[in-house]
C-alpha cells in the first residue's frame, strides 16, 4: 500500500467528486483512499463525504471487491486449520441477541467458534456492548491472544482490534453517525473484511429484513446475500445464508443487560420461542458447515440436544470465566447493571396486536442511553425494554404491553416514549391479523459458493 499512499496523482477531493457524479472508481483509487483513512492522511469529514456518495450513487461488484480487499488488508489477518472453524454474523436488528445463544450451542456440539463482533450501529444493538455489561468481560484481546484462545478453548469473543481491518473500524463508526449504514456495498465490505481477517473457514449469515432491519425488503436482503456470497466465493469460504424477519423485536428484551439475561434464560430452556428457534436454526447451520453432521436438519437436531442437556449453558458460563467476566451472573442476574426504575405501559384497549414498530424500539433504547448518537458516547447497560406481546397476540385493556427500564433523571423521556408506544409504536386492532410473517423466509443451504 505504500506506493498508493504516496501517489500524488490522486486527491481525496477528486475521488469524492468522481463518485458524487456517479462515475466508477478504479481499484487503485479505492485502495489509495482507504490507505489514507488508515494512516490518517484523509480526514474523517472526507471519508464521511465519500460514504454519502457511495450510499447515494452505489458501488458495482468490482468496486465492492476493491473496497473489501482494501479494508481487509489494511490490517493483520489470521487463519485456522480445519473445516470445523465456523462463525456466524447477523446484519443487525432489534433484540437480536442470538450470538450469545448459538455460539455456546455450536461450541458444545464440537464447532470451533472464532467470534469477532461489533458495537451498536444506528438503531441496532451491538454484541460487544451487550457482553460488556458483564463485569470484567474482556473483549479487547490482541489478535495473537484471540488465536490462542480459539485454539485452546475452541471459542472466543472479541471486538474489533486495531490490528484487524483498522480502516473498517474507523468507517464503521462514521457510518453509524452519518446515516450511511444501510448500503449493500458498505455492509458487504464491513462484514467480510472482519470475517475474512478473523480466519473462519465457514460463515453462517443471518440477513435480517423488515421494519427493524437495515434491509427493509426481501429484495434488498437477497441482493445483500448475493453480494456476501460473491465475496465468500472469491476467498473460497463456505457460506450458508438465511433471510429472517425483523418486523418486530426478536425475543422480548431490548437493551444490553436485559438481552444478556434473556440469552441465559434461553440457554436454561426457559426463553421466548422465537429467539430460541432462530438460535437453534443458526447453530444447526454452523454444526452442518463444520461437517459434524451431513445435513442442516441433522445439525438442528444436534443443537437441540446440547441446549436441552445444559451443555450449551455451561459453554457460555465457561466463555465468560475464560475472558475474565463475572460468570456468577449466569445464576444471579442482580450482578448485572440494571436501571433501578421501571414503568409499565398498559394497553388502552382490547384486541389483537397488529404491528410493532421495530426500529422505533431500537431508537428508544438509544434515546435512553443504551446506544450511541455520537461515536464517543458511553453506553448505559441498564436501560431498555421488555416487550411482553408479539404480533398476532390477543391483549386485554389494562394488560402490560411493555416494561421500560430507566434512570431517575429520565422520567420526562419515559413519559414521551410511553405516549409514542401507545399512539404510534404498537397498533391494536379488533381483528386478528390474517397473515403473520414467518420467522425465517428462506435458507440457502448450499455451502459451496
Amino acid at each position: 500500500m505504500k506506493n498508493l499512499e504516496t501517489n500524488l496523482n490522486y486527491s481525496a477531493y477528486d475521488i469524492i467528486a468522481k463518485k458524487r457524479d456517479g462515475k466508477t472508481l478504479t481499484d487503485t483509487e479505492i485502495k489509495w483512499f482507504i490507505a489514507g483513512v488508515t494512516n490518517k492522511s484523509i480526514a474523517d469529514y472526507q471519508m464521511s463525504a465519500l460514504l454519502m456518495a457511495i450510499y447515494i450513487k452505489g458501488f458495482d461488484k468490482a468496486e465492492t471487491a476493491s473496497l473489501t480487499d482494501a479494508m481487509l488488508f489494511s490490517g493483520s489477518t489470521i487463519s485456522f486449520e480445519g473445516v470445523d472453524v465456523i462463525d456466524k454474523h447477523s446484519t443487525g436488528g432489534v433484540g437480536d441477541k442470538a450470538s450469545f445463544i448459538l455460539a455456546p450451542i455450536a461450541h458444545a456440539a464440537g464447532v470451533k467458534v472464532p467470534m469477532m463482533a461489533g458495537r451498536g450501529l444506528g438503531h441496532t444493538g451491538g454484541t460487544i456492548d451487550k457482553v460488556e455489561s458483564i463485569k470484567g468481560f474482556k473483549t479487547s484481546l490482541s489478535l495473537e491472544e484471540f488465536k490462542k484462545a480459539v485454539d485452546k478453548n475452541r471459542m472466543a469473543l472479541i471486538g474489533q482490534t486495531g490490528e484487524i481491518a483498522p480502516a473498517d473500524k474507523k468507517i464503521y463508526a462514521l457510518r453509524d453517525v452519518t446515516a450511511t449504514v444501510d448500503s449493500i456495498p458498505l455492509i458487504t465490505a464491513s462484514i467480510m473484511s472482519k470475517k475474512l481477517a478473523e480466519g473462519a473457514n465457514g460463515i453462517v449469515m443471518d440477513i435480517k429484513t423488515g421494519s427493524g432491519a437495515f434491509m427493509k425488503t426481501r429484495q434488498k436482503a437477497k441482493a445483500l446475500g448475493k453480494s456476501l456470497r460473491d465475496t465468500a466465493t472469491r476467498f473460497d469460504k463456505k457460506m450458508l445464508t438465511m433471510i429472517t424477519d425483523m418486523n418486530q423485536p426478536l425475543g422480548e428484551a431490548v437493551g444490553n443487560s436485559l438481552e444478556i439475561i434473556e440469552s441465559i434464560e434461553v440457554l436454561k430452556n426457559k426463553g421466548p420461542k422465537d429467539i430460541t428457534d432462530i438460535s437453534v436454526e443458526l447453530a444447526g447451520a454452523m454444526i452442518y458447515l463444520a461437517e459434524i453432521t451431513k445435513t442442516h436438519k441433522a445439525g438442528i437436531k444436534k443443537a437441540k440436544e446440547v441446549l436441552k442437556n445444559g451443555k450449551a449453558l455451561e459453554s457460555f458460563r465457561e466463555l465468560i470465566r475464560l475472558q475474565g467476566g463475572d460468570h456468577k451472573v449466569v445464576d444471579d442476574y442482580s450482578r448485572l447493571p440494571l436501571a433501578k426504575n421501571t414503568k409499565e405501559v398498559l394497553a388502552t384497549k382490547s384486541g389483537y396486536i397488529s404491528s410493532i414498530a421495530c426500529q422505533e424500539f431500537g431508537e428508544h433504547v438509544v434515546t435512553l442511553g443504551g446506544g450511541r448518537k455520537k461515536t464517543e458516547d458511553l453506553i448505559d447497560f441498564g436501560v431498555g425494554f421488555i416487550v411482553h406481546k408479539c404480533v398476532g397476540q390477543k391483549v386485554k385493556k389494562g394488560e402490560k404491553l411493555v416494561t421500560i427500564y430507566y434512570n431517575n433523571d429520565q422520567a420526562e423521556i419515559v413519559k414521551n416514549i410511553e405516549e409514542e408506544i401507545l399512539t404510534k409504536n404498537i397498533k391494536i386492532k379488533d381483528a386478528k391479523p390474517k397473515v403473520i410473517k414467518p420467522l425465517i423466509y428462506e435458507i440457502d443451504e448450499n455451502p459451496l459458493c
